[in-house]
């Protein structure tokens, strides 16, 4: 009768909970690179401008409880400017939400610069964060980022996320 009451307890536990996260494997089609999102990504591709280049972006992205996990993806003419372009890219997120840089490191792996950064702010009177990495590897360029309300983002996801991403 024990066993029965406990096999009941954890299948009851284990159905109230809804899981948030529903981590998918996704590989670019038009970027060499995979990422798990933690529910069904999106994509959308635009122009943009990143300190005087006009590229286009594709960015793909998953939304779980009011936080962003995106993924952005260019293709630059000049691979020298990769590392001027990544740093716009960061100052771009950081002043949409009105952040403060909290924590800032660059470093360069042969032809790859990364910088990683997270920011505070705010929006519309609520604490906002950003956790996002950036990548500029030959011609190419990423943003890995996480974005959100400061109370919504769960670190353990964040760094399930963040480790996923793979240059292909």
């Amino acid at each position: 009768m024990k066993k029965i009451s406990l096999s009941l307890m954890l299948a009851a536990a284990l159905c109230a909970c809804s899981p948030q996260y529903d981590w998918r494997d996704y590989r670019s089609d038009d970027a060499p690179y995979a990422v798990l999102f933690p529910g069904k990504p999106a994509s959308q591709t635009r122009a943009i401008q990143l300190d005087g280049m006009d590229v286009s972006m594709t960015m793909t992205a998953a939304e779980v409880n009011g936080v962003v996990f995106a993924v952005g993806s260019a293709q630059l003419a000049d691979a020298a400017k990769g590392p001027a372009a990544i740093e716009a890219m960061k100052t771009a997120l950081v002043n949409n939400i009105g952040a403060t840089v909290t924590n800032n490191k660059s470093s360069v792996n042969g032809k790859q610069s990364t910088l990683e950064v997270e920011a505070k702010g705010s929006q519309n009177g609520e604490a906002m964060r950003l956790i996002g990495r950036f990548i500029a590897k030959d011609k190419r360029i990423y943003q890995v980022i996480v974005m959100g309300r400061d109370k919504n983002i769960v670190q353990d996801e964040v760094e399930t996320y963040l480790s996923s991403f793979k240059l292909n």
